[in-house]
């Protein structure tokens, strides 16, 4: 899953660390607000100038009809005009057949299941309007469900035949093992193809390529049926098939229709594989988008990070830190090797060098990287570091008391060749290296 925390740096253009989910959201929000502004400007553009011509030519006819009849009734005019635009509205001028008897509300239930909505037919009683609530509810939900189910039925049967058309390829390459003797390389075939999955890209292309064929074949039919253009037929195909429904075109309107059982039937297959369709279509497409805000992203924090560090790049030796355990442990680390190394030349009746120091805990590797980024160090690894000495040297002290006690009496107690023999505890440790540096000299 890809909900694992983006490495922002810490600088000031970058300072919050998103969970790169939400670094998608926004920029998903950012890029759906531009989409719209974008497209709003194209629109405005293309359409505004036909809005003021068709304006016009409203006005004109208008005022043409007022001269033509000067006594007609302003008020009278203006209600019949309200009255004609509201049942226009409502497609009682454009539909000349019944559109509440069972077909007709059939297909209006279809549209609602479905989230089409033309808006050519809406109830219009108070009983119809409550029972559309609760029926709309259930509805939509079920068919969002069978558009779910559609999706991973095609795309488990797109997955099935590219796979197959993978494994051929492979097989005419001679790159799979067709012999069933050698079961081993089979195996190892077979795991590959089981891990093997097919791309996205080509899902898509796939999935385009089934809508057009649907959207055309669906096209060919309204265009003579319904007297249309074969581009208000592409037209209306994809409004009704991504479920946008603007209502401008819509079809079974007629009374009587040439072959209508057939027609009817054909017009509710084709929408609703042609929906399913272009749901699966714009689910990809979604995958798609998400990995480009992904790639986006991730571009975007890894030029952040290349900025930060030129901006933060060191100038000479970094300043040592005012408080740093480490030094403690470096120096009992000088000592132990400075024993080590004098070992050699002493008896055995000397005192025994500390002992090595234990194996370098999990937390040393991040205390030391943060000393050296010249940075304080946490109240954690100061004692932690601490408590690593005090341990080391608890440990020398018990050695050397136990050695004191098994160790013959000395023949002088003050300094004697550069120690102090019989020593116990710390003055033991002093005396060891004391010893050293004099056999040293």
């Amino acid at each position: 899953r890809e909900s694992e925390r983006v490495p922002w740096p810490r600088c000031c253009c970058c300072s919050p660390r998103l969970n790169e989910d939400n670094a998608r959201f926004f920029l998903l929000a950012l890029f759906i607000t531009g989409y719209m502004l974008i497209g709003a400007a194209i629109f405005s553009e293309f359409e505004y100038d036909r809005e003021q011509e068709d304006r016009g030519e409203y006005d004109a006819v208008l005022e043409t009809f007022r001269q033509r009849y000067p006594d007609i009734n302003v008020s009278d005019l203006n209600h019949l005009l309200e009255a004609h635009a509201e049942a226009s509205s409502r497609g009682l001028l454009t539909s000349k057949r019944p559109r509440w008897d069972f077909p007709g509300a059939f297909y209006f239930v279809g549209t609602v299941v479905s989230t089409i909505g033309f808006g050519m037919t809406t109830p219009q009683t108070d009983e119809g309007k409550i029972f559309l609530l609760f029926y709309g509810l259930f509805g939509c939900a079920s068919t969002i469900l069978f558009f779910n189910l559609f999706l991973e039925r095609i795309i488990t049967c797109l997955a099935f035949c590219m796979k197959k058309c993978h494994e051929r390829d492979l097989r005419r390459k001679g790159l799979l093992n067709q012999q069933p003797s050698n079961s081993h390389s089979s195996e190892g075939d077979s795991d590959s193809l089981e891990a093997w999955k097919p791309s996205v890209y080509w899902v898509m292309l796939y999935l385009g390529m089934a809508s057009v064929a649907i959207a055309c074949s669906a096209a060919a039919m309204y265009s003579p049926v319904e007297n249309w253009t074969y581009l208000e037929s592409i037209y209306f195909c994809f409004i009704a098939f991504s479920t946008i429904g603007f209502g401008d075109y819509v079809t079974s309107q007629n009374v009587k229709y040439q072959n209508q059982p057939f027609y009817r039937f054909g017009n509710f297959i084709f929408i609703l594989i042609g929906a399913c369709c272009i749901y699966s279509l714009f689910n990809v497409i979604s995958i798609i988008i998400k990995q480009f805000l992904t790639w986006i992203i991730r571009k975007t924090v890894k030029y952040c990070c290349r900025c930060c560090k030129k901006k933060q790049k060191p100038k000479g030796r970094p300043r040592r830190n005012a408080i740093t355990p480490g030094h403690l442990k470096r120096r009992l680390q000088m000592q132990s090797r400075a024993n080590h190394a004098d070992n050699s030349s002493r008896s055995p009746t000397d005192v025994p060098p500390p002992p090595p120091e234990p194996d370098r805990l999990s937390y040393d590797s991040d205390s030391d990287s943060r000393r050296m980024s010249g940075e304080m160090i946490s109240m954690r690894d100061f004692l932690a570091s601490n408590k690593v000495s005090l341990a080391i040297m608890q440990k020398q002290l018990s050695e050397t008391a136990n050695h004191a006690r098994a160790a013959p009496p000395p023949r002088h107690s003050h300094y004697n060749g550069g120690g102090l023999a019989g020593g116990v505890g710390a003055l033991a440790i002093l005396n060891s290296r004391l010893a050293g540096e004099a056999n040293k000299q």
